[in-house]
Order: C-alpha cells, then structure tokens, then sequence
C-alpha cells in the first residue's frame, strides 16, 4: 500500500494502524460451520464454538454460570481460557477482529476468558476491535461479553 506524505498533517497512530490492515476471512476451511446447531468447529483445533453471542453483557461469574448451563447442541459449554479465545483473533481484521463469515454480528467488545488472574479479582478478556487482552474486575458489567466454547 502507497502513502502519500503531506507537509503539516500528523495522522493519528490508530488511523494509520486501520488503513494498513485490510480485512480477510480466515483460510478457507479453518471452520466448519453448522448454522443449524449454531455452532463454529474450527479445524486446526478441534474446538467447537458458540456461532452468535448473547446480546446482554456479563459479570465474570454469571459469564461462567451462563457457559456451563447453556444448553445449545446438547450442552457441556465452558468459558473459554485466555489462550484458547486468542485462537479467534484475526491479526488481519479489525472492528472486530474476528472472521465474520463464521461469526457473524461479533460486536467489537471485550469477551471474559476463565483465566484469573493471580492474587486479584482480575480475569482476563479479549478486545475485539483489535484482538488485545485486558484484565478487568471481575464483577464488572459495563460492556463484557461472552462466547461459549466446548
């Protein structure tokens, strides 16, 4: 990609940072989609996603409690760990940075992991307007979402 300078005009780092990412799906056959369970396997890991989230947002604990009572394609759902949700993150997208074939409607909000963090009443999450991690408290609710994996 081409830029072009101009004398006097300071971008910010963030727009410069949007411009250079184009969007990309993921390689073709990374996930296997079935739209009737509602569920996302991806292929390279075996593991097997929620498709679409629950609009309501969730203090860590009831994102826990709602993972493992959800009874979606005969149920035994868990929150996933730090590592295992990196493992949507599309480096080549952003807002959200996520495949939206596969997942479609993904807001680019934070989603709790189960991974605490030592010594706090800190869990990590994954932003997905970029992909980066976070640690909030864990009995926020301003905004955090959850994706259910098994």
């Amino acid at each position: 990609m081409k830029s072009k300078y101009v004398p006097g005009l300071a971008l910010p780092a963030v727009f410069l940072l949007l411009v250079a990412r184009a969007p990309a799906d993921a390689p073709a056959g990374q996930y296997t989609i079935d739209a009737a369970a509602g569920t996302v396997t991806d292929t390279k890991t075996g593991i097997v996603w929620q498709r679409d989230v629950p609009s309501g947002t969730y203090t860590w604990g009831a994102a826990k409690t709602y993972c493992s009572s959800l009874g979606l394609a005969g149920g035994g759902w868990r929150l996933p760990s730090i590592k295992v949700l990196q493992t949507l993150v599309d480096d080549s997208r952003v807002s959200p940075a996520i495949d939206l074939t596969a997942f479609p409607n993904t807001p680019s909000e934070y989603f709790w992991t189960s991974s605490a963090k030592s010594g706090s009443s800190g869990a990590s999450a994954v932003h997905f307007i970029l992909g980066d991690t976070t640690y909030d408290d864990v009995g926020y609710d301003y905004g955090v979402r959850v994706r259910c994996v098994r």
